[in-house]
């Protein structure tokens, strides 16, 4: 029987696990439609809807909104001083939360990843990874507890003649700090585990101290993973708004804003919302060029 006879008593089924054996490509492309068009519809979908209704207007009267083209909505972000201090409150705290889970994570993730014996390093980055298992609200409700009146925060600095920091803005960057803080560590000892011995030995062959061989052999291999770990606690804060409203007392951020004029402003809070949006792309763009994205 030839080739062709043969392939015309196969069933379709069969033809088509053929072609597409034949062409990888083609696999790929079709096994990629699905999920691609699913983003494409739901997530950059609704970002197109979000942009497009920030340029709307509301009513003052009724508060519905009026499908009018405006730039009033941004011209308030950039002109009203309210707007103004809220953005940047919210980008210095994404910066100090980041900065704060780096200063913690890099001794945390050396520890487990260069001193501790290999045989428990898995538990380490196992204990590392439990606080992401338990609920978002617990957390944070937990550490409400701790820096409440009374709490533990007061309870421990009492002998010492303090107090805790309270609710407030420093009790928020506390507070997302250990939330996001595995995201920081788990790249950062990846990169520590993977840095060859041997650069290490050499440096020390060469007559470098610890510290010449930290600053010039391990924080230039290891700073793309710090910068990857950056995107997550970086992106994480500055989109939250739970965690400032249960133990921030009167802090407010952009999701607070947000969050506040959905019902009243809709058009507003679209504008608002796309705040985060644009300072997160500058600031992947600007991780670009650390090698931060390929260490993702």
């Amino acid at each position: 029987m030839t080739s062709t006879a043969q392939a015309a008593g196969q069933s379709p089924v069969r033809r088509l696990a053929g072609t597409l054996h034949r062409r990888p490509r083609l696999r790929l492309s079709l096994l990629l439609t699905a999920p691609l068009l699913w983003l494409a519809v739901l997530y950059l979908g609704s970002l197109a809807v979000l942009f497009v209704s920030a340029f709307w207007t509301t009513n003052s009267f009724t508060s519905e909104v009026v499908k009018v083209w405006s730039t009033d909505n941004f011209h308030a972000l950039f002109t009203t001083p309210v707007f103004r201090q809220v953005i940047l409150r919210s980008i210095g705290v994404a910066l100090a939360v980041t900065a704060l889970s780096a200063v913690i994570a890099f001794p945390v993730a050396f520890y487990t990843a260069r001193v501790a014996k290999p045989k428990w390093r898995p538990l380490l980055v196992v204990a590392i990874l439990t606080p992401l298992w338990a609920s978002y609200l617990v957390k944070v409700y937990a550490w409400r507890l701790i820096l409440s009146q009374g709490g533990f925060a007061d309870w421990t600095l009492k002998p010492f003649g303090l107090s805790g920091p309270g609710f407030g803005l420093f009790a928020a960057v506390i507070a997302l700090t250990y939330l996001w803080l595995p995201y920081m560590i788990l790249p950062i000892h990846t990169a520590l585990e993977q840095l060859p011995a041997n650069l290490l030995d050499a440096s020390a062959d060469l007559g470098a101290r610890a510290g010449r061989t930290f600053r010039s052999v391990v924080v230039p291999m290891v700073l793309p993973s710090v910068a990857a770990g950056s995107v997550f606690t970086f992106s994480l804060s500055l989109g939250d708004y739970i965690t400032v409203q249960i133990v921030g007392g009167k802090t407010q951020l952009i999701g607070n804003l947000v969050y506040s004029n959905i019902e009243l402003n809709l058009p507003m809070a679209a504008a608002l919302g796309t705040v985060p949006v644009v300072v997160i792309v500058l600031y992947l763009l600007a991780m670009r060029r650390t090698g931060a994205l390929s260490s993702l």
